[in-house]
């Protein structure tokens, strides 16, 4: 797997671009960490100590540093990764960017606890990758620190559909190759595929055709395990940990699907049921705490102030007053989201600065009105990943 890596770093990124954009997504958006794990509540005035464990090229780590550089914020970032190539393309990244608070380290995120504690550790795409996932989860959750917080990526088997038989197949076909004579058999034979197979038919994998490393990644690693939602919650709970939140809580809800559920489905059992009927996740993103130490997002509180990820709240507004309701997707599903009219002029104040209490003062509405009123949009959009809680000015 190492010679994989040195060969193709993954995913493929040219420092220059940093530029041009700032790769962004989830989890280490910190808008989305305050929400789901620390209540919204977090100082942070506090300087952030965080862990890009497996950072590969950088993603994850490029991402919250240039964040919390640019917001004025202070963090000491740590960053351990097996592959020198994938190294050198996240430090070249990291100088384009001129992020001097980082330091880089070629060791195994299974050595983390030697570098923490850590406030938060964002682990994406390589737990399934270890001959032993549990010893990563264990790994990371001895490197946390109190209070600290998780966010992790790890593949799901549903949205993936067919690349295991292919991965079996390409791997009987290539195998005592170097990795580029590897590639060279694997995306000759790939042409030859039938239309029908089940992965030329899953319309949700797409990094065969961006690059060589994305192709190599998906198609040819050598370790590669993916999870169930219901797994991944025991492999954390096997670890110490529990879940605190996941970024777009609606593709874990199955009730839009289904109707009423029944009394007997924990809440476990429902995110199962979800991903099972969905069939289009193709990976987990979530974050985690310690056990016992999960703090609820502050939804309805007169304190909270909302955060809105994506949208221009004047835009959102006038098609709140207009149509009385949203378009969105969620867990592969288009959906038209009702949201009451009277909503429009509370949306359009938000500002990341004002709290729900002055919001609804500037609305003048009595707190009956504000909360049928502001409830459905806070339902909405907190489960579609778009609306995120503080208490304190957020980063």
């Amino acid at each position: 797997m190492r010679a994989q890596y040195e060969a193709f770093p993954y995913p493929e990124r040219d420092p220059a671009d940093e530029a041009k954009r700032l790769i962004t997504g989830s989890p280490s958006y910190p808008p989305e960490m305050d929400h789901w794990l620390w209540g919204g509540a977090r100082d942070w005035s506090r300087p952030l100590r965080f862990l890009a464990a497996g950072g590969g090229t950088g993603d994850g780590l490029i991402q919250l540093a240039q964040m919390l550089t640019s917001a004025g914020r202070a963090y000491e970032a740590t960053y351990l990764d097996l592959s020198q190539a994938a190294r050198r393309i996240a430090e070249d990244r990291a100088a384009q960017r001129r992020l001097t608070r980082i330091n880089f380290t070629t060791q195994s995120i299974l050595n983390a606890a030697e570098y923490g504690p850590f406030d938060y550790i964002d682990c994406c795409g390589v737990l399934h990758h270890l001959p032993d996932p549990q010893a990563g989860f264990d790994a990371l959750a001895g490197a946390l620190a109190p209070g600290g917080g998780i966010g992790l990526m790890v593949y799901a088997p549903h949205g993936r559909s067919g690349v295991y038989p292919l991965q079996d197949a390409f791997a009987a076909l290539t195998a005592g190759l170097a990795p580029q004579d590897r590639l060279a058999r694997a995306q000759e034979v790939y042409q030859a595929i039938p239309e029908g197979h089940p992965f030329k038919r899953n319309p949700h994998l797409v990094d065969h055709n961006t690059s060589e490393a994305g192709f190599y990644d998906l198609l040819l690693h050598s370790s590669d395990r993916p999870y169930r939602i219901s797994e991944l919650l025991a492999a954390l709970d096997r670890a110490g940990l529990e879940l605190a939140g996941v970024p777009v809580p609606a593709e874990y809800d199955p009730e839009p699907l289904v109707g009423a559920l029944p009394d007997t489905l924990g809440d476990a059992e429902k995110m199962q049921l979800s991903e099972d009927l969905r069939g289009t996740i193709k990976v987990h993103t979530v974050y985690a705490v310690k056990k016992g130490a999960r703090v609820a997002p502050p939804k309805g509180h007169p304190e909270a102030i909302p955060h809105l990820r994506g949208l221009d709240p004047a835009r959102l507004a006038r098609a709140i007053a207009q149509k009385g309701s949203i378009n969105a997707s969620a867990g592969g599903k288009d959906i038209d989201i009702a949201l009451p009219k009277s909503a429009a002029g509370i949306v359009a104040g938000v500002n990341g600065r004002r709290n729900l209490a002055a919001l609804r003062q500037a609305a003048k509405m009595d707190p009956i009105a504000f909360g049928a009123a502001w409830g459905p949009v806070e339902t909405a959009l907190t489960g579609l990943g778009m609306l995120h809680y503080s208490r304190v000015l957020s980063a």
